[in-house]
């Protein structure tokens, strides 16, 4: 697609993604939802913290109420709040500004169906048609003319929502949360004070600027510290639009989405809450959590890296658990997309249940090194297809006698072959990928 990508339509704000494109997407959604069936669309819209999010809402908004729709203002919300509150409130669609773990100078606008999930592409192409002047769209008039609504009800429905999921008591338990100066600021908190949670929060300050800035889930060796210095039980960071979590335990060390998959999926399984005993992780996941998961006996479905590839075989096979190394976690039993809110509760579920330490939870996992190189090519296909590629692969993994793995993928968006090694040391990872690296020599750029 040419502007939407995996995660929604990304780019420097008023450079890649401008005023504009934002107006000429409110213009087509409001049409498409509304005046196209003639009828009046309700549309919900949240945005994060970065300064251009407050711009990209006026001009969404202005394209939206032109085009006969309602437009429902969440302001600052996280990105599975706009999902929950789509379906939930039963919306036409939803929309979500925000570049999630990006710089402040970056923005995006991400849209969902009324189910709350990723827009179908056929939409997507024709949002694209209608910017690029192929589609003609016309304005309401009249009574027609959208309106606008204040719906912080939405967002306290959502916060709402969270505080009911969890049906525990975090009563004595020293919380740390890193809000990563984005959505999760306003929403984190009265959430574990509500379960009772001593929370100690912090990186909640946001002014436009700070978001992602040093803290957050991009930056979690702030929350090791933190963990530490206040002798907390555990920790949770978030990105920007906590979409993701990652978490840090009582010994300061970081326990990544793997490690989240793994306690979760463990807690479930024994419950009887894990669907057909099956966790879907992705490639990039660690070896040493697949060898975990065999010790244990539930079994597991990889998939292209991208939580919309996890979440399509989730629904497709009816899973109930999956997610990705960098804290994107889908609990399908409740939601349709990750939230880093929901996994911090999820977590916090198993350790009151287990009554055990997040240290000793994730202890069975012995995570293994990992070096991941990237090499520009000439041609990603071309580098991809070449037999003396694979047989490199091959010869790579053989070296490794079964005990790591080696995975050559191309990047999805830049000319670059991903060589990923994963092997018991540091060494024995390097000697590996330069098997690889040598096969890939002539193709390089």
């Amino acid at each position: 697609m040419k502007y939407f990508g995996t995660d929604g339509f990304r780019g420097q704000a008023n450079e890649g993604l401008n005023v504009e494109h934002a107006y000429q997407i409110g213009r087509f959604v409001g049409w498409y939802y509304g005046l196209r069936q003639e009828r009046k669309a309700r549309i919900v819209l949240g945005k994060d913290t970065r300064r251009s999010s407050y711009m990209f809402e006026s001009a969404l908004v202005s394209g939206l109420v032109a085009s006969g729709a309602d437009a429902y203002m969440l302001h600052v919300i996280p990105t599975p709040g706009v999902s929950y509150v789509t379906a939930d409130g039963a919306f036409d669609c939803g929309i979500m500004i925000t570049a999630s773990h990006n710089p402040y100078t970056d923005n995006g606008i991400k849209l969902v169906n009324s189910n709350g999930e990723k827009m179908e592409e056929e939409v997507l192409e024709q949002v694209e048609d209608f910017i690029d002047g192929k589609i003609d769209v016309p304005l309401a008039t009249g009574d027609k003319i959208g309106c606008t609504v204040d719906f912080m009800q939405g967002r306290n429905r959502y916060i709402a929502h969270l505080i009911a999921s969890a049906n525990f008591s975090l009563q004595g338990v020293r919380v740390g949360l890193d809000c990563a100066n984005g959505a999760a600021s306003s929403v984190a908190k009265p959430v574990f004070d509500a379960l009772g949670a001593d929370v100690y929060v912090f990186n909640n300050t946001p002014n436009g600027f700070n978001i992602n800035v040093n803290c957050g889930s991009t930056h979690i060796e702030e929350m090791q510290s933190y963990v530490l210095r206040n002798n907390l039980d555990v920790g949770f960071a978030y990105d920007g639009d906590a979409d993701r979590c990652l978490a840090v335990d009582d010994k300061g060390h970081v326990v990544d989405g793997d490690l989240i998959l793994y306690v979760c999926g463990r807690y479930l399984n024994q419950h009887g809450g894990l669907a057909k005993s099956t966790l879907v992780p992705t490639v990039m996941s660690n070896f040493g959590f697949f060898k975990a998961l065999d010790e244990i006996g539930i079994k597991y479905e990889k998939t292209d890296v991208g939580d919309k590839y996890v979440y399509a075989c989730m629904r497709e096979k009816g899973y109930s658990l999956g997610g990705e190394q960098s804290g994107h976690i889908i609990f399908g039993d409740i939601e349709n997309t990750g939230d880093g809110i929901m996994t911090s509760l999820r977590i916090m579920e198993a350790v009151r249940a287990e009554k055990e330490s997040l240290s000793t939870l994730v202890r069975p996992v012995k995570l293994y090194p990992q070096l991941l190189v990237n090499v520009r090519v000439k041609d990603r296909d071309e580098a991809m297809n070449a037999p003396e590629v694979a047989a490199a692969t091959a010869e790579a993994e053989k070296f490794l006698e079964g005990n790591g793995r080696v995975l050559v993928r191309a990047s999805g968006t830049e000319p670059l072959v991903r060589v990923l090694a994963e092997a018991p040391t540091d060494e024995l990872c390097k000697q590996a990928d330069d098997i690889v690296l040598k096969a890939l020599e002539p193709f390089k750029a």
